[in-house]
């Protein structure tokens, strides 16, 4: 399959690989789909599906194996997929039931998707397969199904995905399946609030978990987490390096197949003043050094979202100068709260501060990290001289932080009243969508 595009890569918990497979999972349409003449046809899939034995010589546990289609230009309507999926290479490995929408032939199924998904949406459950290993299967047998597709609409009316590029590798195992169920989306949440996480833990697998350990990431505008005799906190350290904090809890305990498991008491967080758009991922892993059959399923991040604002600002200070003097002219970025802001996903600055150099001045000195750029926001290879400067701020701020960027102007003409600005732009759109005050978003920069 094709890569995912991502801008930046996670943030918010790199060191859990699970947190950014979920997150890169809803498919990023690529630049193509901003133009007007192309389009391409995607099989979604995953690579990798483990097919747990059964548990005492029993029947094997079914997985669902979900196969969707999805397209890059939102410009064209694109219906009548045709999935074929060609399941020869598991047929001594796993048994395969085929859902309704698909008609099989021996080994093969053509599968119908009637409307095909923009990428970028929710692609659902268009091809549910029911997979499981097959009777006599050994463990660390494998095998590949492999995937076409066609469909109608774009430029030249028909659209068939890159041939040969789309499978998943079927592998039979044996050990623990540690699965987190779903949590919901929080929305609307007051700061000062307390709200209850549910967590359940089951075991999937055919084999016990002799222990299994739980890690909590939690953002800035969350805090007193319930705490457990079984866990260790890490808090956020207050300089530049994570808006997080950690805990860690080893529970000692056999999980057998198909028991479950909930935390001794409720888990629940409490909402700070600053709180805005939060995170709570949680983690788990098997003891004993055993390898999960599915990780896909270790990990959630639980979104809460709160009803609070921030307020972002810029100021430009005036300056003064004869010709051929040069002088230092400083703006000044702020946060006024009361929320906090990261981009924790994305990793995408919270915004950029662009400034427009005055009339008569020449900038010559550049704090770092700003870049040169001509006044419509194209590069510049040359660091000073530029008309325009863009200076992009962190993927994340708290909601008192304050940063001044000084720029070295050499006056090269006096021109009384000459005027420059300094303003923000938002990441994506055309405004901040935290920001309730757009009036003190841009401000003038004077010379003279």
């Amino acid at each position: 399959m094709r890569p995912v595009s991502v801008r930046r890569s996670l943030r918010l918990g790199a060191c859990v690989t699970a947190a950014a497979g979920l997150l890169t999972a809803g498919f990023v349409a690529p630049a193509s789909a901003a133009t007007s003449q192309t389009d391409q046809l995607w099989v979604a899939a995953p690579s990798e599906l483990a097919l747990p034995l059964g548990t005492d010589g029993g029947e094997p546990r079914s997985r669902t194996l979900a196969v969707g289609l999805y397209h890059d230009n939102g410009n064209f309507t694109v219906t009548d997929g045709k999935v074929t999926v060609d399941i020869s290479g598991v047929a001594d490995i796993a048994k395969v039931t085929w859902p309704r929408n698909c008609a099989p032939t021996g080994t093969t199924a053509v599968c119908d998707v009637p409307g095909i998904p923009l990428g970028g949406g929710d692609l659902g459950e268009q091809v549910p397969l029911t997979v499981r290993a097959a009777d006599g299967a050994a463990s660390g047998a494998q095998g590949r199904i492999t995937y076409e597709a066609t469909a109608v609409g774009g430029p030249d009316g028909t659209l068939t995905a890159p041939r040969d590029s789309f499978s998943t590798t079927l592998t039979v195992g044996s050990g623990p399946d540690l699965a987190i169920a779903d949590i919901p989306r929080i929305e609307h949440a007051t700061p000062g609030d307390t709200r209850t996480i549910p967590f359940k833990l089951t075991n999937n697998g055919n084999e016990s978990a002799h222990g299994f350990t739980v890690k909590l990431m939690s953002t800035y505008g969350l805090r007193k987490l319930t705490e457990y005799d079984a866990c260790t906190s890490t808090p956020r350290d207050g300089g530049d390096v994570s808006p997080i904090s950690h805990t860690t809890c080893s529970f000692d305990r056999e999980l057998a197949p198909g028991e479950s498991f909930e935390l001794p008491a409720p888990l629940r967080v409490e909402l700070a003043r600053h709180a805005l758009n939060e995170r709570l991922d949680i983690s788990v892993e098997p003891g004993a050094g055993a390898q999960d059959l599915k990780s896909e399923d270790n990990y959630r991040s639980v979104l809460i979202d709160a009803d609070n604002t921030a307020d972002f600002s810029v100021t430009g200070a005036p300056v003064s100068g004869a010709a051929g003097e040069t002088v230092t002219a400083r703006v000044t970025f702020a946060n006024n709260g009361p929320g906090w802001v990261g981009n924790l996903g994305s990793g995408d600055a919270v915004a950029t501060l662009s400034l427009i150099v005055p009339k008569g001045t020449t900038v010559t000195g550049v704090p770092e990290g700003c870049e040169p750029r001509t006044l419509s926001g194209g590069f510049l290879s040359r660091p000073t001289g530029a008309p325009r400067y863009d200076c992009d701020l962190p993927y994340w701020v708290l909601e008192n932080t304050k940063r001044s960027y000084d720029f070295s102007l050499r006056v090269d003409t006096v021109v009384p009243g000459a005027t420059g600005s300094v303003s923000l732009l938002p990441p994506f759109g055309e405004k901040l969508p935290h920001d309730p005050n757009a009036a003190n978003n841009t401000a003038v920069v004077t010379v003279n």
